[in-house]
């Protein structure tokens, strides 16, 4: 076979067993890897989240759409921070059902409860809200560790996609002495 794609699929890497195949198969395990993570942090929550999440905040105070996803992520700790292409249609709802009004101030829209909206937004306040429920990933714990494996997975799978054969195996060295050290970590008192 000439040219520059051979066995592992890797430009000018010559496929075989040891040769080329160590990229091929960190790129796979990090895949699975990264996969597992994003299973166990799940990003999506339901729209019937949004809206009570909605409804909580401006049961506090008047706000504007970022100011609602801004405050999502923070009372989330990061965890959860729902697009503008969730929160803009779960307020239209909200305003269609006469729960909130809308007024246009310097270019932004600022969202209120109506009188009806606050009565619904009082008797959900009795439950926790959607970034306190059980389940809901509530504490920096929870996530900081999934979303440190998502970007060591994602580049050590740029490495064994775009990497020399040289990089790739000082990928693999780092990649163990890495799983070693967490090992340690646990093994410690």
């Amino acid at each position: 076979m000439s040219g520059s794609f051979m066995g592992d699929g890797f430009p000018g890497r010559k496929g075989g067993p040891g040769e080329g195949w160590a990229g091929n198969a960190i790129w796979e395990a990090m895949e699975q890897l990264r996969g597992q993570f994003e299973q166990k942090v799940g990003t999506r929550v339901g729209r019937g989240d949004v809206r009570a999440a909605v409804l909580a905040l401006l049961l506090e105070q008047p706000m504007h759409g970022y100011q609602i996803i801004h405050e999502i992520e923070e009372r989330s700790n990061g965890a959860w921070k729902p697009s503008p292409g969730s929160v803009y249609p779960a307020l239209q709802l909200l305003a269609d059902e006469g729960f909130i009004t809308a007024e246009e101030a310097n270019g932004r829209k600022t969202y209120a409860l109506t009188d009806e909206g606050r009565a619904v937004a009082d008797a959900a306040a009795e439950t926790s809200a959607p970034w306190e429920a059980p389940g809901a990933r509530d504490s920096g714990r929870a996530t900081a560790l999934p979303k440190a494996g998502i970007g060591l997975a994602q580049a050590a799978a740029q490495v064994g996609r775009s990497g020399s054969p040289e990089q790739v195996d000082k990928a693999v060295a780092v990649l163990d002495e890495a799983r070693r050290q967490l090992y340690s970590i646990l093994a410690q008192d």
